[in-house]
């Protein structure tokens, strides 16, 4: 097992942001199991975009969060969340095996997934979306999977 030291940080975005999600696996993942998926703020976006997909505005938004399981490969870009339940998400869904979808989920049954080292799904703290769901869409489906 290696250990890593948190001294100088690498200099590319992309360097930059694996750098964080090895620094954030190696932490005590207990302390991040209470921590809601996702924040207040976050809810009333993804409930804002929700709300104009059922007036029937045509939008391409920006996911609002990147939810993850940290032993399991499987990733949530979510978009939107149903203003009639607020519990079902709409956004691209990666299970890690290679096909990669627009669908739906559910907050709820989210909280309840761990994966095989019994890590539960995690909210990334450092994802800003950067293109649109349908760019991200189009480019997990040539990558077999989420890309950033």
């Amino acid at each position: 097992m290696r250990l890593h030291t948190f001294g100088q940080m690498p200099s590319s975005a992309l360097a930059d942001r694996r750098f964080r999600a090895k620094a954030l696996l190696c932490l005590d993942v207990s302390r991040y199991a209470a921590m809601p998926l996702i924040t207040d703020a976050q809810r009333e976006q993804l409930l804002a975009n929700g709300r104009a997909q059922a007036q029937g505005r045509a939008s391409d938004p920006l996911p609002v969060v990147r939810l993850f399981t940290p032993d399991a490969h499987a990733t949530w870009l979510l978009a939107s969340l149903d203003p009639a339940d607020e519990d079902t998400a709409y956004g691209l869904c990666d299970v890690g095996i290679g096909m990669p979808a627009l669908g739906t989920v559910k907050l709820s049954e989210l909280a309840s997934v761990v994966g095989p080292l019994k890590r539960p799904v995690m909210r990334d703290l450092y994802f800003r979306a950067t293109r649109t769901l349908s760019e991200y869409t189009r480019l997990a489906h040539l990558n077999g999977s989420i890309m950033d």
